[in-house]
């Protein structure tokens, strides 16, 4: 089906390279260098994910890296726990998002202390009470300072037999609580209200605020954007958010878009987003996590690179294609392969399980291939310095 002719006709090529300059990926170091950066990376984005994957670098490490390029692990935690300019979350996924936005998520903490948690339903009254009072009169403490708890059996996979570690885990939702800082995957919690030296939590945001605020961190960091890519895993916002839409697009403060290969999906951008002349240097190689916001919403990756990225960690061997922690490698504005890699601390090195050819790189031949396999290893190189740092 055509798209209306009231539609901005807009090529696969165009979205990639407004997408691509929305993700500052277009740039040597858009945001400069230092804890300042971290902020301002975070700000800009919105949200960076943070996993518990660490066969590379962790993912908020490995984002921030791919847009910082003289970035240093100890900038986040600088960040989260002395500067205190991002705080932890959960948006699609557990993430550090910038702390001028934390008057959005109060709703969901208010709404988690009256209704519950549905991970956390087999918290009891008296844990909670246990871990707040070791919080309220010891200061901050991990979960590393309880040791007395009487172990009790988990009610799925990924829940931890501890019930003073759920219990901070539904303080942390709940909004009582927040990550005051990290060594890997070791959680600080501290009470909300002290880290961030407030009385009180910030008034909550209305639902329309909520819905503007998800467009506008959207048509920020992804520059051409759909229901589905500003609302990503969070359906139920979608109508509130198509709401705000309409009334930018009545007022000519959004464009409706054809996105080429979109189908019927709608999408819309800013007219001056669409009027920019944007050229991606084909010098530019990043060598991207796969949780990083290019990739993490595989469909969108898709219809606009071309690109179908799969991540085979959960995967049996023998049915992967790409390896077990696959990176998308980006050069210039196509994503021409991706590297299975794994760090080896122990003997300081970078291990390439599997390298695989995709787009423009599957059919680049000669001169051609070898000149890409060459820039590709100099970022590799740079890589593995970042890889085995502080």
């Amino acid at each position: 089906m055509p798209a209306p002719s009231s539609h901005h006709q807009l090529s696969a090529t165009a979205a990639r390279r407004l997408w691509l300059r929305a993700q500052r990926l277009d740039a040597e170091a858009p945001f400069g260098a230092g804890p300042a950066a971290v902020a301002a990376a975070v700000a800009h984005l919105g949200y960076v994910q943070i996993d518990t994957i660490n066969v590379i670098e962790r993912c908020h490490h490995h984002i921030l890296f791919s847009r910082i390029p003289a970035y240093r692990r100890a900038e986040l935690r600088q960040a989260q726990s002395a500067d205190k300019t991002v705080f932890e979350y959960w948006t699609h996924a557990l993430s550090y998002v910038p702390v001028q936005d934390f008057r959005y998520f109060v709703p969901a903490m208010r709404r988690y202390r009256r209704e519950g948690h549905g991970w956390f339903k087999t918290v009891k009254p008296e844990d909670t009470r246990k871990v707040m009072r070791l919080v309220r009169q010891g200061g901050a403490l991990t979960i590393r300072d309880i040791d007395d708890d009487v172990l009790r059996e988990k009610d799925h996979a990924w829940a931890s037999r501890k019930p003073s570690k759920r219990a901070l885990q539904l303080g942390f939702y709940e909004g009582v609580l927040t990550v005051s800082g990290r060594d890997g995957m070791l959680k600080t919690y501290d009470l909300t209200t002290r880290h961030f030296g407030w009385e009180r939590l910030p008034k909550g945001a209305s639902e329309r605020e909520i819905a503007t605020y998800l467009l506008d961190r959207g048509l920020r960091a992804q520059g051409v954007v759909s229901l589905d890519s500003l609302c990503h895993l969070n359906a139920a916002r979608k109508s509130d958010v198509r709401r705000v839409i309409d009334g930018r697009v009545r007022r000519g403060e959004l464009v409706p878009v054809a996105l080429e290969g979109a189908g019927r999906q709608e999408h819309w951008a800013t007219p001056g987003a669409l009027a920019e002349v944007i050229e991606i240097s084909p010098e530019r190689v990043h060598i991207l996590s796969p949780f990083d916001p290019l990739i993490i919403q595989r469909k969108r990756t898709q219809a606009i690179f071309g690109y179908d990225h799969r991540f085979e960690a959960y995967v049996p061997k023998d049915r992967r294609l790409f390896g077990y922690f696959a990176l998308p490698v980006l050069v210039g504005e196509e994503i021409v392969a991706a590297l299975d890699l794994k760090t080896d601390r122990q003997n300081g090195r970078l291990l390439m399980q599997q390298w695989s050819w995709v787009g423009g790189g599957k059919s680049a031949r000669g001169a051609g291939r070898k000149d890409l396999k060459r820039r590709i290893e100099d970022e590799l190189h740079r890589f593995q310095k970042f890889q085995l740092g502080d």
